[in-house]
């Protein structure tokens, strides 16, 4: 319960009211943590917030990287910090994605917004052939252009695997689908028997893209989603993050669709 003290390397605004901040802890160069999971980050005077990791890109590479956005109190106080400054991490915590386990199937990652960022560490995993995947697609959706995450890696990706990207809203520059991201996932190719689908993003989201993959045949037991909700202790003990049975922070953040679809289905809870 006692957070450890870090000092935040680096600091790349993704645009505003969104930073990636890279924390690195002296003499501490590895952290065992899983994509998926996430820490418990305090600002000093502003309070302690859940923050998935959207880094390291390997396994055992440092510093540790968290994508915020500016919400809060204590995420405005976290994304004003400059390069330099310290503050509080705990964790990780929670269930992580699932890792394939050497089965090379075939990876299907649907995000929307600051959804992407989870599921970073998986893609950079699969880049550096440290993730037994025998393809990759990457759904990706935000609101704007200009509020993608991550834009300057995005050509990069587009080269090594197949990445759809849409907006809601866009501009003249833009040349990618203007809509729903259900909508080019509902055209795509995927191979329901084999494919293992991790989803991120806006409940409202997961749920419309969660009917075209069953409608497709995807079995229930082959898609994972990221509950972030309002977690508030890290271990189970406060139950501000109770969801049906289940406790988010201590049996999340990720859930397998087959043992929550019950709960995710009833609007409100």
């Amino acid at each position: 319960m006692i957070p450890s003290m870090w000092r935040i390397e680096r600091r790349h605004e993704e645009f505003p009211g969104t930073v990636t901040l890279a924390l690195r802890r002296e003499g501490h160069l590895e952290v065992p943590a899983l994509p998926g999971q996430f820490n418990m980050l305090y600002a000093f005077g502003a309070g302690e917030v859940a923050i998935s990791l959207s880094g390291p890109s390997a396994p055992s590479s440092d510093p540790l990287i968290h994508t915020i956005k500016s919400q809060g109190f204590a995420t405005q106080a976290l994304c004003r910090l400059p390069v330099g400054a310290q503050l509080g991490v705990r964790g990780p915590f929670g269930h992580g994605w699932p890792m394939l386990d050497g089965s090379h199937r075939p990876l299907v990652i649907i995000a929307g917004g600051l959804g992407l960022a989870p599921l970073r560490p998986l893609i950079y995993r699969f880049l550096q052939g440290q993730l037994p995947a025998r393809s990759l697609q990457v759904f990706y959706g935000a609101r704007r252009p200009q509020e993608m995450l991550y834009r300057e890696e995005l050509p990069a990706w587009g080269k090594s695997f197949e990445l759809v990207t849409s907006v809601d809203h866009a501009d003249t520059n833009w040349n990618g689908h203007v809509g729903v991201i259900t909508d080019p996932l509902r055209v795509s190719a995927v191979n329901v028997k084999e494919a293992l689908v991790l989803l991120c993003g806006p409940e409202i989201m997961m749920r419309f893209c969660i009917q075209v993959l069953r409608h497709k045949g995807v079995p229930a037991s082959s898609i994972y989603l990221s509950m972030e909700r309002n977690m508030k202790c890290a271990i189970g003990l406060c139950g501000h993050c109770q969801w049906g049975p289940h406790l988010v922070c201590r049996d999340g953040p990720v859930f397998c669709y087959q043992d929550v679809c019950k709960w995710f289905q009833i609007n409100g809870l």
